[in-house]
């Protein structure tokens, strides 16, 4: 069995690991320094604080990703593994309840790979996900197709009108060339839930009415200085700075991660259909309207 090249290769990788029922949470941003990497740092702390097993599948290039953001030092990756390079122990970055993947060649290079290759994946996501609570996917910009049944997505944004009107325009595309009914939002970089609840209603009215699609408020992350010093510290702001501002609202988003509903149309896959679920599509029609969103 062979990846169609025109595959969305990264949705690829996130169906495998659905394979063992683990939830999957693909972290998204609709425009670049929106916070999307600094989340699911924080987010994947938040949930190993609360017992829970988290996995970062890292689809970014260095600089700033998660890996870089932990100050992760990383000899393989998934892509190594794959082609044998390495034991999936060795590729492996961080501590106990929070291990770091990186996968962003893995996920370029999956059109290429042999049959060899391909079971290999299959087998390496398949022993990653055992023991796993949660898998958070720093998902790379360039986001071409809905995520898996049964995946739920975040959508970083944050208060300023680019960010809005791109954030929206990215569940727009989502939504009629995809089918994607359901986001859940977080609302970064404000100052206080007030703010956040008025760009969420906003934008989650507009979806209401013109995609038929469901908004649901996943809370907001306040402006905090001591995030930016975490980063250069190389550790969460949990970690470093327990009382910041921003500690508490990570824990709550933890929260309302492990309580999400599946929206999966009672969809069940396991390893074989979500290989053949990664078989290439048609391309989807592209609508070219775009509407535009204001945050005031």
């Amino acid at each position: 069995m062979r990846f169609d090249g025109g595959s969305d290769q990264a949705e690829g990788l996130r169906r495998l690991l659905l394979q063992n029922r683990t939830r999957l949470v693909s972290v998204l941003g609709g425009k670049q320094r929106v916070g999307k990497t600094s989340v699911t740092v924080n987010l994947a702390a938040a949930l190993a604080r609360s017992g829970k097993d988290v996995l970062v599948l890292d689809e970014n290039d260095v600089p700033n990703n998660v890996a870089d953001n932990l100050r992760l030092r990383a000899r393989y990756d998934l892509l190594d593994v794959v082609q044998g390079r390495c034991t999936l122990r060795e590729a492996r970055l961080g501590r106990r309840g929070l291990v770091v993947l990186p996968a962003a060649r893995a996920r370029d290079a999956l059109s290429g790979l042999g049959e060899i290759e391909q079971r290999r994946l299959a087998n390496v996501l398949d022993e990653l996900s055992q023991g796993v609570d949660v898998v958070l996917v720093d998902a790379s910009s360039a986001v071409r197709a809905a995520l898996p049944e049964g995946a739920a997505l975040l959508l970083v944004i944050d208060a300023t009108t680019s960010g809005v009107t791109e954030s929206y325009a990215l569940i727009k595309r989502l939504a009629i060339q995809y089918g994607r009914l359901h986001f859940e939002v977080l609302v970064n970089k404000v100052d206080d839930q007030r703010a956040a609840q008025k760009v969420f209603g906003n934008m989650a009215a507009l979806a209401r009415r013109d995609l038929s699609t469901r908004l649901e408020y996943a809370g907001y992350i306040p402006r905090d200085d001591k995030l930016h010093a975490a980063v250069r510290l190389g550790k969460p702001v949990l970690d470093a700075f327990p009382n910041a501002v921003s500690s508490p609202a990570f824990l709550r988003l933890a929260q309302t991660v492990i309580g999400l509903p599946v929206h999966s149309d009672g969809l069940e896959m396991d390893g074989l259909a979500a290989l053949h679920a990664m078989l290439g599509k048609g391309s989807p029609t592209r609508h070219s309207t775009e509407a535009a969103l204001v945050v005031n």
